[in-house]
């Protein structure tokens, strides 16, 4: 079997979603089809989430134009009048009506409660779809399979009951295809968690490892993974070939087209992972697997914005190595903060962190209680992997370099 993942582009509008049929129809094999939210919708939800915990007036209009968005999908798929059409209208409108009259609570919980109905209604959509279509589909609520902590917004698998539900679920007695939700899973007592921005491929990843799939296949509005962002700079080229440990260097510094958890499960199983166009199907795209690309490795520029760099000096002083520097990573760990660099001088050190609030906020609230903190804000992280001046350079050019950091194979710049 196959597990195949299509992202948001990829289900943004009732000729997408059609698209993903003529797809997962061509394929012979027995498929677990992971879906993210439609199109823009997660970013709408966050804003929809902000409104709500801010008593905003337009909470309900925007609640409103989210359902719109879905329903006007699901009509032109499956006629205004449908049964389907219907239950999605009653759907969002008990989604509407509970939150009105819910109580708010801790912002992240709040979050992903709101946040993750983005994958539900698109996977209800897209089932009914393919089904409707003449294919043996089931959907799945993966919040009833994937067990995590309590992490919300960036929650940790529970791998023992997850791996068992997994098992007990995808068997293929009652379908060919399953449908699921990416990004989203549920606490033991059955409260809603996010596994991070992008985390769909992850889910993919996870269900593919359980399973022993054949591959992972993601379908991508790009006709592969490219040596830099072809928005960010022009001459761009396609990827054919990636190692894990390659890919895993490429998640972490920034570059978007895998989320940075995707690659450990794959890797743990040697499962190739197969990133495609869903624009251009006859398009070879990249190949992840343990294999390292034979030749010379082209530079491989990755940008990761809205970064902030901390600089943490001791008011005596002191080293910041030993239990000073203990400290401070404990604290960011505490908070769910994500650190992308570190630099240490004698006296001080350097952070480059993605700037998440409210984590930042509380983590340099109870840093200041005992240490001296400087920060820039608005920043970006660059990272040439495979560098040469010429790429430096290129990246670089017209930035203001506030920290650079050069290893063998990789010079990183946080810039503004």
């Amino acid at each position: 079997m196959k597990v195949f993942k299509f992202g948001g582009a990829s289900v943004r509008d009732a000729s997408g979603i059609r698209n993903l049929h003529d797809i997962v129809a061509s394929e012979n094999d027995r498929l677990v089809v992971v879906v993210s939210a439609l199109g823009k919708t997660t970013n709408a939800l966050e804003q929809l989430h902000q409104s709500w915990r801010s008593n905003d007036s337009t909470m309900l209009s925007k609640c409103k134009a989210i359902a719109d968005y879905h329903l006007e999908i699901a009509s032109g798929l499956l006629g205004d009048n449908s049964v389907e059409v219907r239950s999605l209208g009653e759907l969002f409108s008990s989604f509407s009506t509970d939150l009105t009259g819910r109580m708010k609570g801790d912002f992240d919980h709040d979050y992903d409660m709101i946040v993750s109905m983005g994958e539900i209604w698109s996977t209800v959509i897209v089932e009914a779809y393919l089904q409707r279509m003449g294919l043996r589909t089931k959907w799945q609520d993966i919040r009833k399979i994937f067990v995590t902590d309590d992490r919300y917004r960036d929650a940790g698998i529970l791998w023992d009951e997850t791996s068992a539900l997994v098992a007990e679920t995808f068997k293929f007695h009652d379908a060919d295809i399953y449908v699921t939700q990416g990004f989203i899973g549920a606490t033991s007592s059955g409260e809603a968690t996010t596994l991070g921005r992008e985390g769909s491929d992850y889910t993919a990843a996870v269900i593919a490892n359980m399973t022993d799939a054949e591959r992972v296949v993601v379908w991508k509005d790009v006709p592969g993974i490219m040596n830099a962002d072809p928005k960010w700079l022009p001459s761009t080229v396609t990827l054919a070939h990636l190692s894990y440990n390659e890919a895993v260097e490429m998640t972490f510094s920034g570059a978007k087209v895998i989320h940075p958890k995707t690659i450990k499960p794959l890797h743990n199983k040697k499962i190739p992972m197969h990133v495609r166009s869903f624009v251009d199907r006859t398009a070879p795209g990249t190949v992840i697997s343990e294999e390292a690309p034979k030749g010379k490795m082209v530079p491989i520029m990755v940008r990761k914005d809205g970064q902030i760099l901390i600089s943490v000096l001791p008011r005596d002083l002191s080293f910041v190595m030993g239990e000073n520097l203990a400290r401070l990573f404990h604290i960011l760990a505490c908070h769910g903060v994500k650190v992308n660099l570190v630099q240490a001088g004698a006296v001080s050190i350097n952070i480059c962190a993605d700037h998440e609030e409210p984590r930042i906020g509380k983590v340099l609230e109870e840093l200041s209680k005992d240490y001296t903190i400087l920060y820039n804000d608005s920043a970006e992280m660059l990272t040439v992997r495979h560098f040469t001046s010429e790429a430096v350079k290129e990246v670089s050019e017209g930035r203001e370099v506030l920290l650079s950091q050069t290893t063998r194979n990789s010079v990183r710049l946080v810039v503004r």
